[in-house]
């Protein structure tokens, strides 16, 4: 169960997925490191093959090791937000903690605590780490987006974004679209009334001249 500020999975979810991220990350790294080492200690004429053997025989091995060690991680980390409903670095600080606690459990319980409080410390480094890399990333956008604000506003004709929200919404539009019809059909009436009145005109110029009359003065 995942909060709506958490940009992980959510939890059924999250452990799957830590599980085969840090199996792929273990195999895939240990294999480099393996096959590097396997090639520089095997002999002249074999050293592909050496490496090669060292990468089928560590890689598994190591990915196993992490997969552990990533599913036992996001198991403490989704039960933490459970227990907390809530999601937040304190989380992971107690899930490192309990995660390396409980790998060192076999090797009594002094060795389990110096495990738990390197988790912990390791965790909360990570953390810190990863707070303040964001902090130092918005904090130029936010400035960015200030100035860029400030110059708006200082521009003539330019209208702040509250500016535009706060100006009055026209109060009819009916009326202007009505008076907008009423142009158009007027204006067409009136052309309808200019031509009838230019045709009577025009039938007017064509009137018969006037019958001559015959009669002896």
């Amino acid at each position: 169960m995942g909060t709506p500020e958490s940009s992980r999975e959510p939890c059924p979810d999250r452990i799957l997925d830590d599980i085969g991220g840090a199996f792929g990350m273990g195999a895939v790294g240990g294999g480099a490191f393996h096959f590097i080492k396997g090639t520089y200690n095997s002999p002249k004429g074999s050293r592909f093959m050496g490496g090669r053997q060292a990468v089928t025989m560590n890689a598994p091995r190591l990915g196993g090791s992490f997969a552990v060690w990533g599913g036992l991680f996001s198991t403490f980390d989704c039960s933490m937000v459970y227990l907390r409903q809530k999601e937040d670095p304190w989380n992971s600080i107690f899930a490192g903690a309990a995660t390396g606690g409980f790998l060192a459990m076999r090797q009594g319980p002094s060795s389990a605590v110096r495990s738990a409080l390197f988790g912990g410390v390791l965790l909360a480094l990570i953390e810190g780490a990863g707070i303040a890399l964001n902090k130092m990333l918005a904090q130029p956008q936010h400035m960015q987006m200030e100035e860029g604000m400030m110059q708006m506003g200082q521009v003539p004709g330019m209208q702040m974004p509250s500016q535009v929200q706060a100006q009055a919404i026209p109060e009819d539009t009916s009326s202007s679209s009505s008076s907008w019809l009423g142009g158009l059909f007027g204006k067409k009436n009136d052309e309808g009334q200019t031509s009838s009145g230019s045709e009577t005109k025009v039938l007017e110029s064509f009137d018969a001249p006037p019958v001559p009359s015959f009669e002896y003065k």
